[in-house]
């Protein structure tokens, strides 16, 4: 037998079903997620749960596995991830990144290791070993596998969430997806930052590239990346003063975009500035609107925005006692050393839409001592950072299950 083989025997049944389920190229843009629910019942039917396929939205399942509780009026658990992973430009990959290659330190390169078909298995591995260990759990647990949260999840949890396919789960408290940590500490998140992406309009005098036309876009334009711009340094300049302070703290804006124009030696009868905002959860929603506002105002006649995507205040995630399942979930973390640094998530989650409708979540991905990859060339996950991660949702998932309140 060859060496490689004796490697392959060896290895452990949990990072083999790790890295058969990242094989699976859930990729954006037009994904197919019939490999990811075919996956998902033979795990299903291998620990002898039942699942459910919802559809919201055609060709947009979202897959729930159900452990019943032994008390099962009591809200439920959700341990919810997404199928779904971003694009990769294979050019800058040194491995297949839906391969799911080992090197000989364990690191297991793919699309998806870390962000975060990782959590969605540890979910699955932890109830396995539960359940061989015989044990039983008060509160119903369901594990969601959801649809397109790369994509806003806009035909995935923020649709499902107003369903009565959801609210049929009686979900008390959830846990979703957090990021990995190159330190010891584990990242823990308890709110979103709203996200707010506009197009801001400047039309002005269009006419021959020669001349010095009065009221022009490119005029206009100059204002509104300015004003937008000042805001942002401020922000930066705050951020950079109090080391307590994590960019989820503030309020970031970028310019993504810019468009408009017909040729080098025509003035444009338009320009447009793309920003994508990402408002602290400090931030007074109209207060902010009312600056945008001014800035257009201030850039000239007729210049104007229109939202893209413009995300509602969201909610936030006690951490204290009135949250006996933070309580529990803190405990548990105490009791197996594990440092947490608690933040708002710089980003956007599903957990976003759970919360907007009254449940309580965290995002939490139990990876520490890792470069933080998500999105990035050459993602991976070491092997040993995810069976570790196994062992803590086997410690965790009882500690929330069994809340008696």
């Amino acid at each position: 037998m060859s060496a490689k083989k004796i490697v392959q025997l060896k290895e452990n049944p949990a990072v083999t079903n790790f890295r058969e389920y990242l094989k699976i190229s859930s990729v954006h843009p037009d994904v197919d997620y019939s490999g990811c629910v075919e996956f998902l019942q033979r795990q299903a039917d291998s620990l002898d749960l039942p699942l459910a396929i919802y559809h919201v939205v055609p060709k947009k399942p979202i897959v729930v596995l159900t452990w019943r509780g032994t008390e099962p009026s009591l809200p439920s658990i959700l341990l919810n991830s997404h199928m779904d992973v971003v694009p990769v430009f294979a050019e800058k990959w040194t491995r297949d990144p839906f391969g799911a290659e080992k090197d000989e330190n364990g690191n297991i390169f793919a699309r998806g290791s870390q962000d975060m078909k990782c959590v969605g298995i540890q979910y699955l591995e932890a109830v396995r070993r539960l359940k061989a260990a015989g044990a039983k759990l008060c509160r119903t647990l369901h594990i969601s596998f959801v649809p397109d949260e790369e994509i806003g999840g806009g035909d995935g949890m923020k649709a499902f969430v107003h369903t009565s396919d959801f609210k049929a789960l009686n979900i008390g408290f959830a846990l979703d997806e957090g990021i990995a940590s190159p330190t010891e500490e584990f990242a823990l998140f308890y709110g979103e930052r709203s996200i707010w992406q506009i197009h801001v309009h400047c039309p002005g005098t269009p006419g021959h590239g020669s001349l010095l036309h009065p009221d022009t876009a490119g005029e206009k334009l100059r204002v509104v990346i300015d004003r937008f711009m000042d805001f942002r340094q401020k922000e930066k300049d705050k951020l950079a003063a109090n080391p307590a302070l994590t960019v989820g703290d503030v309020t970031t804006i970028n310019l993504t975009m810019l468009k408009g124009g017909v040729q080098a030696n025509v003035v444009p009868p338009e320009l447009t500035a793309v920003f994508d905002m990402r408002l602290a959860v400090t931030q007074d929603h109209r207060e902010f609107e009312a600056l945008l506002q001014s800035w257009c105002k201030e850039a000239g006649r007729d210049v104007h925005y229109d939202f893209e995507l413009k995300n509602k205040r969201n909610a936030i995630t006690a951490l204290d006692s009135s949250n006996p399942f933070w309580m529990a979930f803190k405990a548990e973390c105490d009791s197996l050393k594990l440092k947490l640094k608690p933040a708002i998530f710089p980003g956007g989650t599903d957990s976003r839409y759970v919360r907007l409708v009254g449940i309580p979540a965290l995002g939490f991905s139990p990876m520490n001592r890792t470069p933080v990859l998500l999105h990035d060339h050459d993602e991976f996950l070491n092997e040993k950072v995810f069976l570790h991660g196994i062992d803590i949702y086997e410690r965790l998932i009882p500690a929330v299950a069994n809340v008696s309140v």
